[in-house]
Order: structure tokens, then sequence, then C-alpha cells
């Protein structure tokens, strides 16, 4: 979370308001799972081409009360992006600008904790809208399912361990179902299962099991 300091400068430079609830203090646990698919992966050149988030209520996941929204970007669409998700420019060319998405989907998260896989990158392609729309970032506190799963499989593993944090991996070793990846929805429901998963491991403390690593040197045995 943002440190009382900057916090205090960013209500400061609020310039709007009605989103003074961004800086309220939680009131209930709910957290919301966010993923964006872009135009590509530099958040100063790059554009959001859909968004969607999900809110969990415990160990639920409200795909029912999901916001999921296409835009339409003014970066380029590069072929290497099309790859990824399967959307043209075409396909979004009808779509509202992220200046008309935002107010939406600002009051859909709230103040809520974001999760999401390596949520940051979201969260910087957000960012750089939100401020400039409101001259501030977003205040959420960040939860990313990569360092619950790091610590549920690796938090006790010795050092020269090699990591897998693959989305594809998690949802393997968590034996969560497969669904289409690239899609802003689709990858943001996994990330809240992910979440209610590895959250309820780490209440009961228990870990995943780690394969040994027959690279490395073993103890001595006598």
């Amino acid at each position: 979370m943002r440190n009382f300091f900057l916090r205090q400068f960013d209500w400061v430079a609020l310039n709007d308001r009605s989103y003074a609830f961004m800086f309220e203090k939680l009131g209930t646990e709910e957290v919301v799972s966010v993923d964006c698919e872009t135009t590509g992966l530099n958040p100063h050149k790059d554009d959001i081409v859909t968004i969607a988030a999900v809110k969990i209520r415990g160990n639920k996941i409200l795909t029912r009360e999901a916001f999921r929204v296409s835009v339409n970007p003014e970066a380029v669409m590069p072929a290497t992006s099309i790859k990824v998700h399967q959307i043209r420019k075409s396909d979004v060319a009808a779509e509202r600008p992220i200046r008309k998405v935002l107010p939406a989907l600002l009051r859909f998260i709230g103040n809520r904790p974001l999760v999401g896989y390596y949520i940051d990158f979201d969260v910087r392609m957000l960012n750089k809208d939100v401020f400039n729309m409101l001259n501030i970032g977003l205040q959420n506190p960040l939860i990313d399912v990569c360092d619950l799963y790091y610590s549920r499989k690796y938090g006790t593993a010795p050092p020269g361990t090699q990591l897998d944090l693959k989305f594809s991996s998690i949802q393997r070793d968590l034996e969560l179902p497969v669904l289409q990846a690239h899609d802003a929805f689709n990858d943001a429901v996994s990330a809240a299962q992910m979440y209610v998963v590895l959250s309820d491991m780490a209440r009961r403390g228990i870990r995943l099991k780690r394969s040994r690593d027959w690279s490395q040197p073993s103890m001595p045995l006598g």
C-alpha cells in the first residue's frame, strides 16, 4: 500500500472530490481481481484494449457481478499483440475510449485491494489514464498471486531452487480449470481462483510440494 505521506500528497493533488472514496478506509473484506489486455507491454506508449474486474467475497468469486469492457485504443495495434489476444483494431473501433470507461471501473473497484497475476503491470497501464483523469494514481492495495504462490511453494526452498511462476504452471499445480488464456475476463477469473485457493492454504498453513531438483547438491547422509 502507498505510504501515509504519498497518500496525503495524492489527496491534495486529487482534482475531483467525487472520487474521495479511493482514500476511504476499507469497510469490507472484498477484493477485486483485475486483468487488462493491451496493445503491448510498454505502459508509456501502449494502451488498454479490454478490461475485466471480478469481485471476490470470502471464498466466493462473483462472476455475475463482473465488470468487463472493450476499449478503443489510441495506440497502434501491432501484429504481435493481435497474435496474443486475437483482438484486431477493427474489433474495438466502435468502442469507447479509455477516458469514458474509467469512471465506471473506478467506482466498481472502489478502495478494495486489487488481485492479479503480475498485477503491477495492469496497474501501471491503468494509472497512465487514471492520472490523466484525476491527477493521481490508484490508491488500492495490491495482491499479486505470484507472491502468494511463491510463499506456499518456495517460501522455505533452499537458495538456488529453480522457480516456475508461469500462469499455466500455477493453474496446473493448484489443479484449477484452464480457461482460454489472454482473455481479460477469463484471466481475471483464473487469478481470482488462484487467490481463493492460495489464501485458504495460507490460513490452514498448507504448503505446496516441490519436486526434488537433482541438479542441486544433496546433504551428506553420513
